[in-house]
């Protein structure tokens, strides 16, 4: 009889799905047995309260629909190329596959574990599945990104986008599992304190969970999409940036639900396929232009007289959703309770924080990086850059959402904000007063508390961003 082959290791990322997932449907095809492995190390480290909070849970998703398998998901500690060469020693394994990151810190820790890896003689392989085209697959005529996205999604609108993989029925188990550390030791909800029972429930975890979104969306919302999307009080939006961000869905599965949608005549189907491919924008530039991430992406707003000082009295009245604003602050406490903003309200606090308040937008881009359930690096720096108006393709710095006309355009009857704002409510709901069992006790804040007069007036603040913004293109 042969002897077992060598193992797989399948470093999983951001990738906790089964269907469509290229790197395991290429390691399950080969009959070797398959051992799949999560990483805690810098990475997951470093990620923000609520989005390491939600990546445990899918994690532990994701592990109970490879015990279905016969799999199980190994998880050990540490940086990768060391941990990923000791597994592969323990193991013998001779492979080590992956789904390739895009984002600069990603791809240097791909390359480093590659070399790491090679060194010792272990092979490895990235596969696509992230993004529904390859960064170096879409270039200008001159070989360049693209900067504008308009003629971006031109150029990728109408090529062919694979269709999904199925997931594998079964995976080819080693000789011995190696040794696992239990996730509930990493304590991924520990910065989320008393919050997490809170979020908890706004929470839609794993892959089957997300197809099921998916689904009713596409039966349910799709065709108004277009419109609904912006209305601040209605479930118009598809929610699944929670699900694309861990990878518990695929892309691709979510563009051609859209395609079909679309040949049915649904109304809203094209906006949403333009939404994928923003995604898809923002990952690229991310990839190409990295300063995207943490700096000006337009070099020229360097010398921009944003304030600076993150514990500044606005921004902490801006944080706890007290700004006197009242869009602004339910915007703000909706995070806070759902670790999701609504896409529009999510434009009209950056801009009031950038623009009423003058303060820089790594500010926003910080708070957002702790507070959010859909977290990803790409989205959350491309859209604070396009309505700072210092990134590609961005929002003019004139154009000063006004939190007020914003209000009664997109929360007509004030169902959002009543939803979410409890101070002046005879009987509040409970998503407003769950926002008090959420923050910290520190911040000493009772829905029994008067709600704040304004930080600032909106046309005063309006008139102060645009002398600034005058007075920073006369010194260029």
């Amino acid at each position: 009889m042969d002897p077992t082959p060598p193992p797989i290791l399948l470093w999983v990322r951001r990738d906790l799905r089964l269907a469509d997932h290229p790197a395991l449907a290429a390691a399950a095809e080969t009959g070797r047995p398959v051992i799949p492995v999560y990483l805690h190390d810098d990475a997951v480290a470093q990620l923000g309260a609520c989005p390491r909070w939600r990546l445990g849970l899918g994690i532990a998703a994701f592990a109970r629909s490879l015990e279905d398998l016969g799999a199980r998901l190994i998880l050990r500690r540490g940086p990768a190329p060391e941990a990923l060469a000791a597994l592969a020693e323990e193991t013998g394994a001779t492979d080590v596959w992956w789904t390739r990151a895009y984002d600069p810190d990603g791809a240097s820790r791909d390359a480093a574990v590659a070399d790491a890896l090679g060194a010792r003689g272990v092979a490895t392989r990235a596969h696509p599945g992230h993004l529904l085209f390859d960064p170096e697959a879409v270039s200008t005529g001159s070989g360049g990104p693209y900067k504008v996205y308009t003629p971006f999604w031109r150029a990728v609108k109408d090529r062919d986008v694979p269709a999904p993989l199925s997931a594998p029925r079964r995976l080819a188990a080693p000789t011995s599992w190696p040794d696992s550390d239990r996730l509930d030791d990493w304590a991924m909800g520990a910065a989320m304190n008393r919050g997490a029972v809170v979020v908890a429930p706004h929470a839609t975890v794993g892959a089957e969970a997300a197809e099921a979104r998916l689904d009713r969306f596409v039966a349910e919302r799709i065709g108004a999409y277009a419109e609904a999307r912006n209305m601040l009080a209605i479930d118009g939006t598809s929610r699944l940036s929670e699900n694309l961000t861990y990878g518990e869905i695929s892309v691709r599965t979510c563009w051609h639900a859209g395609m079909r949608a679309r040949a049915e005549g649904a109304a809203g189907a094209e906006t949403f396929l333009k939404e994928l491919v923003w995604r898809d924008f923002a990952h690229h530039l991310a990839h190409r232009t990295p300063r995207l991430l943490d700096r000006n992406w337009r070099e020229d707003w360097d010398g921009f007289p944003w304030r600076e000082d993150a514990d500044a009295p606005e921004v902490r009245r801006w944080r706890q959703g007290r700004t006197g604003v009242p869009v602004v602050d339910a915007a703000m406490r909706e995070m806070f309770v759902t670790g999701h903003m609504h896409n529009r309200a999510r434009m009209i606090v950056a801009s009031y924080l950038t623009k009423h308040l003058l303060f820089h937008w790594r500010i926003g881009q910080a708070w957002f990086d702790d507070c959010l359930i859909d977290w990803d690096p790409a989205s959350n720096a491309l859209g604070w850059q396009w309505t700072a108006g210092s990134g590609p393709d961005a929002a003019p710095f004139f154009r000063i959402f006004n939190p007020e006309t914003q209000a009664e355009k997109f929360d007509p009857e004030g169902r959002y904000r009543a939803r979410w704002l409890a101070e002046g409510q005879a009987d509040p709901p409970t998503t407003a007063l769950s926002y008090f069992d959420a923050v910290p006790r520190s911040w000493g804040l009772s829905p029994d508390d008067p709600y704040p007069d304004p930080a600032v007036n909106l046309r005063e603040g309006r008139q102060r961003a645009l002398a600034a913004y005058e007075a920073h293109r006369g010194s260029g």
